[in-house]
């Protein structure tokens, strides 16, 4: 579970770009977070990984501070970042063993899970290559597996699909699924609405730092009273932001 209780954070001497925000993700639950460019998706995530100092506010992982108790919440979460392009003169197996020690994964675990998810994913075949030799895909898709390999209780994704070809993307989908089934938290920013629309169990949409609307994709069409599709819907919501 992921707890965030009046968040607020702002750059130098600029507005608010996060203002005063609540929200909770629950456990079993896929969550999508929505907003357009800059509304404040990343900035959100950064602070609920630790990136980012929070200004104002606390945010929990599974009841563990943040802020008080770093280490602790950041064992319990596993980020996907919106840039997969880091240590990119590791070989794959490098930067996957390198995170395996990070989290303190045992051997057997680590050759297990890394077999499994390099050949679900279709780079097990590459992993002994350099990142920088990835194309933006396969660094995507190495990123996702080092993500998993802790089986973090929170799973965390800052848009994801960007660069997947369809079948990965499919195969991600359906991971989020299971991984969500298993009463874990899959908590993910997207633009493509119609992945958020089949997909999430309950959405948060964002626009300048404020939430806007957070509830199921049939509250939303109660809300504004009007049957039509999740993005068709997301431009009403935003349009007087």
């Amino acid at each position: 579970m992921i707890e965030i209780k009046n968040i607020s954070k702002k750059y130098k001497k600029s507005e608010k770009v996060i203002d005063n925000l609540n929200l909770e993700i629950k456990n079993g639950e896929i969550f999508g977070f929505l907003g357009p460019n800059g509304a404040g998706k990343t900035t959100t995530i950064k602070m609920i990984t630790g990136i980012l100092e929070i200004d104002e506010g606390e945010i929990f992982i599974d009841g563990k501070s943040i802020i008080k108790e770093p280490i602790e919440a950041k064992k319990l979460l596993g980020l996907v970042p919106d840039n997969p392009d880091t240590f990119l003169k590791l070989k794959g197996i490098e930067y996957l063993n390198f995170i395996a020690d990070v989290y303190e994964i045992s051997t057997g675990e680590r050759v297990d899970r890394i077999n499994k998810l390099g050949k679900e994913f279709e780079i097990f075949n590459v992993l002994n290559q350099k990142i920088e030799t990835y194309s933006h895909g396969m660094r995507q898709k190495l990123i996702i597996i080092g993500t998993l390999l802790h089986e973090p209780k929170n799973w965390i994704l800052d848009e994801p699909m960007t660069g997947l070809d369809p079948k990965s993307s499919f195969l991600l989908k359906n991971t989020m699924k299971e991984y969500a089934k298993r009463n874990n938290t899959v908590f993910f920013s997207t633009h493509i609405l119609d992945v958020a629309e089949r997909l999430c169990d309950r959405i948060g949409i964002i626009d300048n730092g404020k939430l806007l609307f957070v509830g199921t994709y049939e509250d939303l069409k109660n809300v504004l009273k009007e049957n039509k599709s999740l993005e068709e819907l997301f431009m009403e919501i935003i349009k007087d932001e």
